[in-house]
């Protein structure tokens, strides 16, 4: 029988944070999550929720405050679920990020390595270059805002912090021109309305910006008031587009765009490589700091010219470009048609001509290329969350690069990854962790692994 049941109050101490950022509490050995705690606290909770094996919390006193406890600066902290640190201090959201890397490698490796302090930001907000905000009429106005956690309610809100200012005041002017319009709201419940989110896009580098109206309609009523009002609204927007997105789902995104301004791209930088962003496009929400992990990627490549690179899950080449103008020639790998269009068309726009893309998951494409009498000096993946598929490491490893660099979203698949990696003969020789998204319980990580000889 668990010693404790729903309702329950318990004084507790909290011991640890989980990867989401919750307090980790034990009453009796039994382990209880409570949302807002931190390390070192005395809190008083109620237990809300509890399985065989652990349960949840919730504070109803602050007994004791930890030395690391900030006040969050977003009036809508508590109610929005963008953010989960904000309420602890950036000094120790940049440890606790290192030792979630750390103690990764350590429960699923195996493997005691250096992890280097997380590469943070001098200032950690307004650092986020794309918005994409749901619309709902509610509490009788035409609202665009954030969900509250765990739920589709708007918050009421007209600036989130990790925005950019250009995106924020954006979005607040196009919900206004939609309101005085009276442009109907989607209604999710009833699969009415036309409005379903506004998107905007902000070129850290160029000043450009992109507005996107994502519409459930094909034909937008009153276009072209709704552009004229935006561009007094907005003087500064450089695109304005409307995306289609008939179906009832939660993919924000439609697949066909209608250019109502300007071009159908804009422009941003990361390194001094131009890039022409789309409505669909992958690119990094946080450009100064994308410039600081490609920069520890191409460190750990150790490069000097001569070299054959293999750019695995290469997106829209971003990586790959700034790797060819270290190496004799890369070949970028993915499985995204738009992605490779992206990419061959980024490479021509900063006239680098000694890279290649090739279309196919990285796995059935690796072997062609050995085959064809390619063989990688280097090899360098940026998987997503789930990591790396077991065929292509095992055909990566088979052709015998010296370097492996491995970018990842998710330390415990990167670290399981790193395991087989040290059974097919590739030795972990350091981690970078990247703060790509401060505030937030994300991380990145660079990781360096190098061929043993025997």
């Amino acid at each position: 029988m668990i010693p404790v049941q729903k309702n329950d109050e318990h004084v507790v101490d909290i011991v640890d944070l989980t990867h989401d950022g919750s307090g980790v509490a034990r009453i009796d050995g039994y382990t209880v999550f409570i949302p807002g705690a931190l390390p070192t606290e005395q809190v008083k909770i109620r237990i809300t929720k509890t399985t065989k094996s652990y349960g949840f919390g919730r504070i109803i006193r602050q007994k004791t405050k930890s030395v690391d406890r900030v006040e969050p600066p977003c009036p809508v902290y508590n109610q929005c679920g963008g953010c989960q640190l904000q309420h602890l201090s950036y000094e120790a959201e940049l440890k606790f990020k290192h030792n979630r890397v750390r103690d990764a490698f350590a429960r699923l490796a195996g493997l005691e390595i250096p992890v280097h302090e997380t590469m943070g930001m001098e200032d950690p907000w307004g650092y986020r270059n794309k918005a994409q905000v749901p619309v709902a009429f509610q509490s009788n106005k035409l609202m665009a805002g954030f969900y509250q956690k765990r739920s589709h309610r708007i918050i009421d809100m007209d600036y989130c912090l990790i925005q950019n200012k250009e995106n924020d005041d954006a979005i607040q002017a196009v919900r206004k021109v939609l309101a005085d319009l009276k442009v109907p709201a989607y209604d999710e419940k009833k699969n009415s309305g036309v409005i379903r989110h506004i998107m905007a896009r902000h070129g850290y580098h160029t000043n450009e910006l992109m507005i996107v109206l994502v519409t459930k309609v094909k034909q937008l009523r009153g276009a072209d008031k709704i552009v004229e009002g935006i561009l007094k609204a907005v003087p500064n927007v450089t695109s304005i587009q409307q995306n289609i997105n008939p179906d009832e789902t939660n993919v924000i995104l439609g697949k066909r765009n209608i250019v109502l301004h300007g071009p159908s791209v804009i422009r941003d930088q990361i390194a001094g490589l131009t890039y022409e962003i789309s409505p669909h496009s992958f690119f990094q929400v946080n450009p100064l700091q994308t410039e600081k992990l490609y920069g520890k990627a191409l460190e750990y490549a150790q490069l000097t010219g001569d070299e054959i690179v293999v750019d695995a899950y290469c997106g829209i080449g971003s990586i790959s470009l700034s790797l060819a103008q270290q190496a004799k020639h890369v070949y970028g790998i993915e499985m995204v048609p738009q992605a490779i269009d992206d990419a061959r068309r980024n490479a021509k726009a900063n006239g680098i001509d000694n890279v290649s893309f090739e279309y196919g998951t990285a796995e059935t494409v690796m072997p062609a290329l050995v085959k064809g009498g390619i063989k990688p000096d280097v090899i360098v993946v940026d998987p997503p969350r789930k990591g790396c598929d077991e065929e292509f490491l095992r055909a990566a490893a088979e052709v015998a690069p010296k370097r492996i660099v491995y970018v990842s979203c998710n330390a415990s698949t990167q670290a399981r990854d790193a395991k087989l990696l040290a059974e097919l003969g590739y030795k972990l020789m350091e981690v970078t962790p990247v703060d790509m998204f401060p505030h937030t319980t994300h991380v990145e990580s660079v990781a360096l692994f190098v061929r043993e000889e025997n």
